[in-house]
């Protein structure tokens, strides 16, 4: 199921706005002048779908629709407070389904105010289950407990509906975030504000070590059978010389890629050609064997090959004028050197990530989130990706995103106030527009 279409009425007693979604192009940029709600309708709709639910209470609005290609919808409603002085569930919700059947429900004020006391655990939950758990039990009231016509247990139908439509919002306050201290050893739980691209660089650091740990233990599975799988195999007319030859060929290419991307550590001999001599049937069944079980293996690197690979093409091109370039390691996820003039490798000067100027943290920033922070799916919000961006990258923008949304297979609805982000692609656009028009 993916949103279509979201629309807002009464927004700061004065706007009415629609936004449908270009569903085959998956991109759509809202813009408009100062003031007319663009960022709100971003976090709206990141409230309602992310249980970040105070934010209906602090912005003036009648209704909120979000609308469904299922022929689906949920409305959020604001109840006059002039009229409804005595009313705590002033937030009240319906959801229409495709049979046109309605069911209310209703957020509770008191539930939205306790929700306020840490807002900043939202920024950080999706990364550490263990924490979110804990933040959970003590804030499990700031979901919808109430409803109209269904009792409090059968409200789960909303929490599924809302898991059915993945949202993650990338804020314009994108270059420090409320991380746990001690970040990925979650040593103390007390949240602190922290770099988020030394944040991210730890968190890759942490993923890339995970699947070499995949990797392992698929490999030692795979290895201790091995000698059983060879001699059940069957010899086989289409097991060739040439076709062997051939697999081996591209796995070495594989490996080296993933070396290359800092997945794999490079051997000191990785050269494995078969020799112009003819190999009997036998050998043949076993390099058969041997084909399948490294492609299995290197297999688990595929998908945070691809992304890395990505990131670090889009980084690299844009860095370079600079003179700084992007590598990667398990130990220590980005890392960064300033390439000028160098006359060996060794020579060149390693950066820490918040050695990167503004402009370039934003990029590896905003490239990283819609990498590595959001499953396939997802619609991704981005307020002003044109922060600190040279004129030239902003140009560039919506043609890197669109080889990012096709990679990680993304759905982005972005506000902006730049033309050259958007260049020559107005059919992406939606102006947000005033009473007057």
């Amino acid at each position: 199921m993916r949103i279509k279409q979201i629309s807002v009425s009464g927004l700061f007693g004065i706007f009415n706005h629609v936004i449908p979604l270009n569903m085959d192009e998956r991109i759509t940029i809202i813009h408009s002048p100062n003031g007319f709600g663009k960022t709100v309708m971003l976090k709206m709709l990141d409230g309602f779908v992310n249980s970040r639910h105070s934010v209906f209470q602090d912005i003036p609005f009648d209704s909120f629709l979000v609308q469904f290609d299922n022929g689906s919808a949920i409305e959020i409603t604001e109840k006059n407070s002039l009229e409804n002085e005595n009313d705590e569930n002033n937030i009240t919700g319906k959801f229409y389904n495709s049979s046109a059947e309605v069911v209310e429900f209703n957020f509770n004020v008191m539930d939205l105010h306790s929700e306020k006391k840490d807002s900043s655990i939202y920024l950080w939950k999706d990364a550490y289950s263990l924490m979110l758990k804990r933040y959970r039990d003590s804030f499990a009231d700031s979901l919808p407990t109430k409803s109209t016509n269904l009792p409090n247990d059968k409200l789960e139908w909303l929490e599924e509906l809302k898991s059915a439509i993945p949202v993650r919002l990338i804020e314009s306050q994108r270059l420090l975030n409320f991380f746990p201290r001690g970040y990925v050893r979650l040593l103390d739980e007390t949240p602190s504000r922290l770099p988020t691209v030394s944040a991210y660089s730890d968190e890759l650091a942490e993923l890339m070590q995970d699947k070499f740990t995949e990797y392992g233990t698929l490999s030692q599975s795979l290895d201790r059978t091995f000698p059983v799988r060879v001699v059940k195999q069957r010899p086989s007319l289409e097991i060739t010389e040439k076709k062997l030859s051939s697999q081996l060929d591209e796995l070495e290419k594989t490996r080296s890629r993933l070396i290359e991307v800092g997945l794999l550590d490079k051997d000191e001999n990785t050269d494995f050609q078969l020799q112009p001599q003819a190999i009997d049937e036998s050998t043949k069944n076993i390099l058969s064997v041997y084909v399948e079980d490294v492609e299995r293996k290197l297999s688990v690197f595929s998908e945070i090959a691809n992304k890395i690979e990505l990131l670090r093409r889009i980084i690299n091109k844009k860095f370079a004028y600079s003179y700084k370039k992007i590598n990667f390691s398990k130990e220590k996820g980005f890392v960064f050197t300033n390439c000028y003039n160098p006359s060996s490798v060794s020579e060149q000067k390693t950066l820490e990530p918040t050695d990167l100027s503004s402009g370039e943290q934003h990029e590896l920033i905003m490239l990283y989130e819609l990498l590595f922070k959001v499953e396939p799916k997802t619609l991704v919000l981005i307020d002003e990706p044109e922060l600190s961006l040279h004129i030239g990258w902003q140009v560039e923008f919506i043609k890197d995103l669109q080889e990012i949304t096709k990679l990680a297979d993304l759905d982005i609805l972005m506000a902006t106030h730049s033309p050259d982000i958007i260049q020559n692609r107005w059919d992406l656009t939606v102006e947000l527009k005033g009473l007057e028009n």
